[in-house]
């Protein structure tokens, strides 16, 4: 990547860890699209990486909140799924990958859209533990099923469960691309270039959570990975 589309990014995943800290999801969903227009061999390992710091930060500010008994159900679905997906990341090449992550997207997109929200009973959240691992490690976007799930949580609480889910899921998710040996030193540098601009955008992000109103922090963020979605499309068709 040339020196502009370092800061592109960076500044993509600054906005993106505001965006995660605010709802609870968000940055595979919008930096994921904008790192595959680059460099797609980066992904999903890139973002796997920086998740993992931002949901040590998102736990130890929202521990209080965490419901371990969800988070417990959802991780149960996470191992079988996480597996599934570093298979995929191991069998498929780049461009299938980023198709497959665009169109990761727009689903989710379009089922947040359209209000789809099944009930968070011990099944469902293991069910969708099982989505969000194997689209997790496969696109680094694993945010959507449970967001789905636990969408009638109360926001810190949303925020919480989701960050100690996450936590588990992208040390789980790094154990099994390491395995498949999609973590090599490229992609190790290029995380580390990026974790002061999810630093900063997670200290943002407590503004944001007094300041501005959930659900246009969500519009926002919908919004802008629909059109990185897109443009992955096009460039990848």
């Amino acid at each position: 990547m040339t020196g502009m589309e370092i800061a592109v990014v960076a500044l993509v995943v600054s906005v993106a860890s505001c965006l995660q800290g605010a709802i609870g999801f968000g940055l595979g969903l919008l930096a994921a699209p904008v790192i595959a227009l680059f460099d797609p061999t980066l992904l999903p390992g890139s973002i796997v990486l920086v998740a993992a710091g931002l949901t040590v930060l998102g736990v130890l500010r929202d521990r209080a909140a965490v419901d371990v008994k969800d988070a417990s159900w959802a991780v149960l679905g996470q191992v079988p799924g996480t597996v599934a997906g570093a298979l995929l990341v191991a069998a498929l090449p780049a461009r299938t990958l980023a198709l497959v992550l665009a169109g990761t997207v727009l689903l989710a997109v379009l089922l947040s859209v359209c209000g789809w929200q099944p009930r968070p009973r011990p099944a469902t959240v293991a069910a969708a533990g099982a989505a969000s691992g194997l689209l997790g490690t496969a696109t680094s976007i694993g945010g959507p099923p449970m967001a789905l799930v636990w969408h009638g949580s109360s926001r810190a609480r949303m925020r919480g469960t989701m960050s100690a889910f996450f936590l588990f899921g992208t040390l789980l998710s790094l154990t099994a691309l390491t395995a498949v040996g999609s973590i090599d030193r490229r992609t190790l540098v290029f995380a580390a270039v990026l974790l002061p601009a999810m630093v900063l955008g997670f200290a943002a992000s407590g503004a944001v959570n007094t300041r501005i109103n959930r659900r246009i922090v969500r519009r926002v963020g919908l919004g802008a990975s629909t059109l990185g979605a897109v443009l992955v499309l096009l460039q990848a068709l």
